[in-house]
């Protein structure tokens, strides 16, 4: 598969729901939208085309996460960027935001270029590289950001994830430095001394468990601190995977000032509560921890009104090894790309919080932005680019891992029921979405 090529025939896809709304047909051409409703129906009569039938499906543009770990190069038993883009379009993800931290460290412009380079030969969905902060990750001195920024990458989000930078001076002239080509500091809120060792969210659960807790203001601080250095030197900064309902008030603070701070959260932190760490499986350790079921409604009413921009996977494939250990050896992450969009279905539609159009702008419209991504999060519209997803809103599946595209098995949600399915994923034009899965 090429990802730079349309399909040979215009595709016809016949009674979608753009949107959520009413049912219309959409005439994809040339790796365009080049039609809706009357026209696009009266020009497939005239022409030889492919017909999908999407009949109560709704379309939605094609999702755009802003934190995927792809794990390529390095530690390719855990994930390609092969299978995790073939993860990411069953997902129906056309474009995903490859994060630093793999070995070698995406920290110069060959290791960024390769990235990219990679993702287009496998041509399931864009791969856009971030860009380490500082050199190996290690939070001492400022990584090649201009290199990369300038490369055939074009770089423009920066972050150190998996790891905080802690040091403010560092932080700040990374804020400083990013102006030069509109770039964003995407950071990784952990201040590191208050979080030694810790293993699950701090409360009285920790507590019960024996386990060293996660405070939130661990967290919170961080996020404080970022804010206002970035608004004492006019640069743009990006939190990842907020998950506390103290950091949706500062955000709510921050935004109120007028400044130029934007979020995320993780599906899993909209959903999942810290009582799941009772079990004591390692597929519940992630990084931010799970946090309490109050925390979950803050996230959810945050992303409902717009302090928290955008919903990001935070997918963090591991080798089995890394999670099927006692919880304390176990590796922090888990899987998301391929469930997002049903536990946002589950956790902001079915509740009322978010509609279709509000899913398009948080999971689509607003990280294309963050991104600066041109032809992604573009309108359902004549003469846009046909990155899109066909969704089956009124279904229900029960999640399996070894149904999963990744390499890993590390989902959360496995033999959970959840709403929804994707059923196709444009990229281009051309449908990206891959049947195929890797052996259990």
């Amino acid at each position: 598969m090429t990802s730079s090529e349309p399909n040979p025939l215009p595709v016809l896809l016949r009674g979608g729901r753009p949107l959520g709304g009413p049912a219309t047909d959409l005439l994809l051409d040339e790796g365009a939208i080049a039609a809706i409703g009357a026209d696009a129906t009266s020009r497939a009569g005239a022409e030889v085309i492919e017909v999908v039938e999407a009949d109560g499906l709704v379309i939605l543009p094609g999702l755009v996460d802003l934190h995927t770990h792809l794990r390529e190069p390095g530690r390719e038993d855990a994930e390609t960027v092969e299978t995790g883009t073939r993860a990411a379009a069953r997902g129906g993800f056309t474009a995903v935001h490859a994060m630093a931290n793999t070995d070698p460290v995406a920290d110069t412009a060959g290791v960024v270029e390769q990235v990219r380079r990679l993702g287009q030969e496998a041509g399931y969905c864009d791969v856009q590289p971030v860009g380490a902060v500082t050199v190996g990750l290690q939070g001492q001195r400022l990584a090649e950001m201009g290199a990369m920024a300038d490369s055939a990458a074009r770089v423009r989000i920066f972050s150190d994830d998996g790891h905080c930078v802690s040091d403010a001076v560092l932080m700040r002239r990374a804020l400083e430095y990013v102006k030069a080509f509109d770039g964003v500091v995407a950071q990784h809120a952990q201040e590191p001394r208050l979080t030694e060792g810790a293993q699950m969210n701090e409360g009285p659960l920790s507590g019960m468990l024996g386990m060293r807790g996660w405070p939130a203001v661990a967290e919170e601080a961080i996020i404080a601190r970022d804010a206002l250095l970035a608004a004492h030197v006019g640069s743009r900064l990006h939190v990842c995977h907020v998950s506390t309902a103290g950091s949706v008030e500062l955000l709510r603070w921050a935004k109120g000032k007028g400044w130029a701070i934007t979020a995320e959260v993780t599906p899993h932190h909209l959903l999942l509560t810290d009582e799941l760490a009772a079990t004591y499986d390692p597929v519940y350790k992630v990084n931010p921890p799970l946090r309490s079921a109050a925390d979950v409604d803050a996230l959810r009413a945050g992303l409902a009104d717009g302090t928290i921009d955008a919903v990001a996977t935070d997918h963090a494939p591991h080798p089995r090894e890394d999670k099927e250990c006692e919880w304390a050896a176990a590796a922090f992450g888990m899987l998301g790309l391929e469930t997002a969009l049903s536990v946002v279905h589950q956790s902001m539609v079915d509740t009322g919080l978010l509609d279709w159009a509000g899913v398009a702008d948080r999971m689509s419209f607003r990280p294309a932005r963050i991104g600066q991504l041109a032809t992604h999060g573009r309108p359902l519209a004549v003469g846009e680019p046909a990155n899109l997803v066909l969704y089956d809103a009124a279904v229900s599946e029960v999640v399996r891992p070894q149904d999963s595209a990744s390499l890993s098995r590390n989902t959360p949600y496995a033999g959970r029921t959840l709403p929804g399915r994707v059923v196709a994923t444009y990229l281009r034009g051309r449908c990206s979405t891959a049947v195929e899965t890797v052996p259990a």
